[in-house]
């Protein structure tokens, strides 16, 4: 496969596992229930007990996983200016969905496992949610997103 193309099939990646987080977040924010025990009781208490909070801060959240997908897209593309700012800012977010991706995702497997022994107890349900869910899409948004961006590096900034 060309390099230019594979760069665009790995940034096409990158944006449907940040679209996928997105539009989990999304869909607590309007109220939803169905799988966020596996982020945590927590959230499950915050939506219950605050829902517009809980709602306002997840529509945030959303809107910043939804922008984070489609901006190396668009940059790519030439529909936003700036490619080299941006680049450098894509290389960042890439570089920290991979380190936070991959590191809950590790932690949490060794929590289910038994490796690591939390003293306090834990969350089955939410660890569950991020050994085998949520950060592993992280980790596969940050890999793609740095994949694509390594893959698209020879073409000339605007």
């Amino acid at each position: 496969m060309h390099e230019a193309r594979a760069g665009w099939v790995m940034l096409w990646l990158a944006a449907a596992a940040g679209t996928v987080h997105g539009l989990f977040s999304l869909y607590w924010a309007l109220g939803g229930h169905w799988l966020l025990d596996t982020v945590g009781a927590w959230a499950v208490e915050l939506a219950d007990d605050s829902p517009v909070a809980a709602g306002v801060a997840l529509a945030g959240i959303a809107a910043v996983k939804f922008a984070g997908a489609a901006v190396p897209l668009l940059v790519e593309a030439g529909r936003i200016r700036g490619r080299r700012g941006w680049r450098i800012a894509e290389w960042v977010g890439a570089a920290f969905l991979i380190l936070y991706g991959g590191a809950n995702t590790v932690i949490a497997w060794l929590v289910l496992l038994g490796g690591l022994v939390p003293a306090g107890g834990y969350d089955r349900a939410a660890m569950i949610g991020h050994a085998a869910l949520w950060d592993p899409l992280f980790l596969l948004w940050g890999l793609a997103l740095g994949a694509g961006l390594a893959l698209s590096r020879g073409r000339l900034p605007d």
